[in-house]
């Protein structure tokens, strides 16, 4: 698959490296090619990477069957402005950003939440994207290799088109992930976004962010409450 991985900070780099490393033609998109390569962690990155190029945010979703939103949540927006609507177009967009408010502290703050999420305002700004939201809820070195925990744990997906929540899981699979949990629309993103504050708690209480949720399911029936008169 053709892939555009928009950002080229750590998690752009973690997720462009294991995509071109399973086969994939993988472009990051970046404001500055030139300069972005020259720097030297990225000049050792590339030579450790052969096979993955830089090219703007537009060039690299305009090559792009998928694009891959790994920018900042606080200029995700402005990043995918500059890819343009029509770069997006009937795309799966997977966004794996997080709504930190910049400059907040630690912990940070939010700046949507509760009755939007950045994944839907994302889907508002670019109509005719796929938005899917997932990825949000675990560290880049988790994203890329879920195994290296030593158990099964949980991914999640959000997103208004089923098919287009098939590509990504399919994706998630490939990169190790074994209990991808469908939450339904993009709205259900908001749990997953506001997640991140008791994530960043947890990180902190346990002094590294090399952890996971993991779901699991009652193996006796649950009985739906009664409705009827009885009820009390």
């Amino acid at each position: 698959m053709r892939i555009a991985v928009l950002g080229s900070g750590p998690v752009g780099r973690a997720i462009a490296g294991r995509l071109a490393g399973l086969g994939h033609q993988v472009v990051v998109g970046t404001r500055n090619p030139e300069v972005t390569a020259s720097r030297s962690d990225v000049a050792a990155w590339l030579i450790e990477t052969p096979g993955v190029f830089f090219a703007t945010f537009a060039e690299a979703a305009g090559h792009a069957e998928l694009v891959i939103n790994a920018a900042g949540g606080a200029v995700s927006i402005e990043v995918l402005d500059q890819v343009g609507k029509a770069n997006l177009t009937e795309k799966v967009l997977l966004d794996i950003s997080n709504p930190l408010e910049p400059d907040s502290g630690m912990p940070p703050r939010l700046f949507v939440k509760d009755e939007d999420s950045l994944a839907e305002q994302i889907q508002r700004r670019f109509p005719g994207a796929r938005v899917v939201k997932s990825l949000n809820t675990l560290n880049n070195r988790l994203m890329i290799d879920p195994g290296t925990l030593g158990e099964t744990t949980s991914v999640f997906v959000s997103g208004n088109e089923d098919a287009a929540k098939r590509t990504v899981t399919m994706l998630l699979e490939q990169l190790g992930h074994r209990d991808v949990i469908d939450l339904g629309d993009l709205s259900t993103a908001r749990g997953a976004e506001m997640y991140v504050a008791f994530w960043v708690r947890v990180a902190l209480a346990l002094g590294t962010s090399d952890f996971n949720i993991k779901i699991v399911r009652s193996s006796v029936p649950t009985l739906a409450p009664s409705r009827g008169a009885d009820q009390t």
